[in-house]
Formats: structure tokens, C-alpha cells, sequence
């Protein structure tokens, strides 16, 4: 996946050049992650979920008690479209708040302004339901608040990195025996025609996809359960497949152990092609576009 940098970005209240775009460098984003993110996907121009991603945004914000007035967010995410000029375009709208600059204090500085970035960019959503990937088996040492969308992501940077290199599409992850998430997705298996998922913790990120997915399976008579599927099951498991903001709905073909190779299948599921297109008709329901 090809990315490119913004040409305009909205930096504390104004739409500038990125060229032109500084932070200080006693920012707190910068000296400690100490900030929280956000990714929108739209399709065609049109965001997809916001409300759902901007409430995760607001919950992030709170547990980490960092104040920040979003409440003009959804017609910037509309601007940032405009100012990207993608309005006929597939993409995604990236949107950081640090707690902004302050002396280097690891307690928090009793004021503070807080550092508001967003900009949309361009990137291909379209062929999701084709990809059949294989993927890492790790085991998860991150730490112990992932249902938190901080900036501070090293483990989960360092994860991805080591699939990538191993030529993987993504790196999923292990904790005291259960499968927990990928390194930037949400993970789900079929097993005896249920559908299982790590249920919502601090071990996993609440993934807006992932809760779409749930809701979709519930309407339309797919059982399924939140519970983590332990390591020791796997044998038992006939589908894989994880979801995100911009993985959409991926199958799993192979998982890559450190000591051996499981083979999910030779093709793609049922059931995961069957919440392809449950998936594709939600946004076509809520945008009016046909994505397959």
C-alpha cells in the first residue's frame, strides 16, 4: 500500500501547508506518546462510521484524562476530505490530539493546550474480499491497556515490522494462552460454524469494525461469541479472518508459528465470504456505494 504525505493539514486551528506544519519539540506527543489517535475510512469522499470512531475517540481521551473539545471534529473531517480533494476518492482521515507543550515532567502539567492534528489521505480500499494471507504468531508484550488508542504504539510497531520483513500480512498475537488481536487489527475465527472474537478488555482495542461485525453476525443469524479462543483449539478452527479501519474483512490462509506452519484452508470461508458482502451492503446501506 502506497502512501503519501498530505498536502494541507488542520494543525490547532488552522488548514496549512504540512511543509509548513511544526510542532514544538517540547510537545508531549513528541517527548512522551503522550497523545491519542484516530483512523476514519471513507469511501467515494464519504466517511464511514465517524460517529462510531469519534465516540472511541472520546472514550480514549477520557481514560487517559487528557481534555480536548472535539465537538467541531465532524465538519473537519468533512474539510479535511474537501482540502485533500478526495471527494470521488477511497481514503482515510488521520486525527492525533497530544497534551501539547509543557516542561519535560512525567506527571501531568496542571495547564496545557492540547495538540490537534488531522489530514485526509488517499488509499486503495477496494479488493479486501480477494486476499487470502498468511500471517506471524507472536506473543503479545504489549502493554496492559490496549483498549486505548495511544500514540505510543513501539510493541505493536515492532510486531508488524517483524512480519512484514518475514513477508506476512500481519502478526497476531498471543496472551497466557489465548489469541488476543493482530498488531493493527481485529481477529476472529469459525469453529463449528460460530464465529469467536476476544471479548471487549484492556487486552484489545475496541475495534469499530470488529463491533460492526458482531452487530452484523446478530442480525443475521450467525452465532456468535465473545470469547478468546485459546492456542489449544486451533486444530478445531475451519476459518480465520481479521477486520479493521483499513483491512476491511481479510481471510487468513496460514499462521506461522515460530516452531510450525497451520494450514486454515485452501480457500476462502463460507462465512467469511459471507460477512464480505454483509459488510459491503452496510456501507452501501449507510453511503449509498457499492465497494464489491
Amino acid at each position: 500500500m502506497k502512501l503519501n504525505y498530505p498536502g494541507k493539514v488542520y494543525l490547532n486551528g488552522n488548514w496549512i501547508n504540512s511543509k509548513d506544519a511544526k510542532v514544538s519539540v517540547f510537545d508531549r506527543g513528541f517527548l512522551f506518546g503522550d497523545g491519542i489517535y484516530e483512523v476514519i475510512p471513507f469511501y467515494k469522499g464519504k466517511a464511514f462510521l465517524a460517529k462510531e470512531h469519534l465516540d472511541r475517540l472520546k472514550y480514549s481521551l477520557k481514560e487517559v484524562e487528557l481534555n480536548c473539545d472535539i465537538s467541531n471534529f465532524d465538519s473537519l473531517i468533512l474539510k479535511a476530505i474537501e482540502m485533500a480533494e478526495l471527494n470521488e476518492e477511497d481514503g482515510a482521515i488521520y486525527i492525533q490530539v497530544t497534551r501539547g507543550m509543557a516542561p519535560r515532567t512525567h506527571s501531568f502539567p496542571e495547564n496545557y493546550k492540547a495538540t490537534i492534528l488531522m489530514y485526509a489521505y488517499k488509499t486503495d480500499l477496494s479488493g479486501f474480499q480477494n486476499q487470502f494471507s498468511d500471517v506471524l504468531v507472536s506473543s503479545d508484550i504489549r502493554w496492559h491497556r490496549c483498549d486505548i488508542k495511544s500514540v505510543s504504539l513501539m510493541a505493536n510497531i515492532l510486531a508488524n515490522t517483524e512480519a512484514k520483513k518475514a513477508g506476512f500480512a500481519e502478526n497476531i498475537m498471543i496472551r497466557d494462552g489465548f489469541f488476543t488481536e493482530g498488531s493493527h487489527s481485529s481477529l476472529f475465527f469459525v469453529k463449528d460454524d460460530i464465529v469467536y472474537t476476544h471479548p471487549n478488555s484492556p487486552f484489545i482495542l475496541p475495534g469499530i469494525t470488529r463491533n460492526l461485525l458482531i452487530k452484523l453476525c446478530k442480525e443475521n443469524n450467525i452465532e456468535i461469541v465473545e470469547k478468546a479462543l485459546p492456542v489449544s483449539e486451533l486444530n478445531e478452527v475451519t476459518e480465520v479472518f481479521i477486520t479493521g479501519t483499513t483491512t476491511q474483512i481479510t481471510a487468513i490462509k496460514n499462521l506461522h508459528f515460530p516452531d510450525k506452519d497451520i494450514k486454515i484452508g485452501n480457500e476462502i470461508g463460507s462465512i467469511t465470504r459471507k460477512l464480505q458482502h454483509l459488510f459491503s451492503s452496510e456501507v452501501k446501506k449507510q453511503l449509498g456505494i457499492t465497494i464489491l
